[in-house]
């Protein structure tokens, strides 16, 4: 890409739990107050994939939206003042590239989210079909959730965030992560039985 150290479209390959891995990335210059742009990327861009992934990116536009969010996170690295974590901060960057890329696609056809890509291992057939499944239903129920909410859900319950961590990334408080992810975790379940309901109507 023009203008940027580094060109971070690719073919990423999977780790042992099927996250792309971070390719390797030249460091630039920042100032020594700063984390390295090096190692912010490598750090966080399997979390970026992955949250991207989530909150509802398709697969056309995934490796767009991650490099977006990299070189956003190179510009603005140098006036990182350290006030939260660089994980939530890079979130934060990256729920706005999101949020931007569903302005411009508002009028045009929806994509199906695809699940993560699952590294099988040694499972069985049936062990690697069943975790397969269960990842496309979890895409699936994440779909049906309102935006906000699904924020704290992927946050709080798949990150594993604490709600001071997730209000930081949100920029909101913490009573107000407590309360959508309330909602969330209703909505969702509400969901999931739907989902599944659906599923045994259409095996029978």
């Amino acid at each position: 890409m023009p203008g940027h150290p580094t060109d971070m479209r690719h073919d990423a390959p999977a780790t042992s739990d099927g996250q792309p891995t971070a390719p390797a990335v030249a460091a630039p210059s920042i100032a020594n107050s700063c984390p390295p742009f090096a190692d912010v990327y490598e750090q966080n861009f399997e979390f970026v994939w992955r949250s991207a992934r989530r909150l509802g990116v398709p697969e056309s536009s995934l490796d767009d939206v991650v490099q977006d969010v990299f070189v956003t996170v190179y510009r603005r690295l140098p006036d990182f003042e350290g006030r939260s974590q660089v994980k939530t901060w890079v979130f934060g960057i990256l729920r706005n590239t999101v949020n931007d890329l569903r302005r411009s696609q508002r009028r045009k056809p929806t994509e199906a989210l695809t699940a993560e890509p699952i590294d099988l291992g040694n499972d069985s057939p049936q062990d690697a079909f069943a975790r397969e499944q269960g990842a496309r239903l979890l895409h699936a129920v994440l779909t049906e959730l309102e935006d906000d909410l699904r924020e704290v859900f992927v946050l709080s319950e798949l990150e594993q965030m604490s709600a001071p961590e997730v209000a930081s990334a949100l920029s909101v408080n913490v009573n107000t992560v407590y309360s959508r992810l309330r909602a969330a975790r209703r909505d969702f379940d509400a969901a999931l039985k739907r989902l599944r309901t659906r599923d045994e109507w259409r095996m029978r």
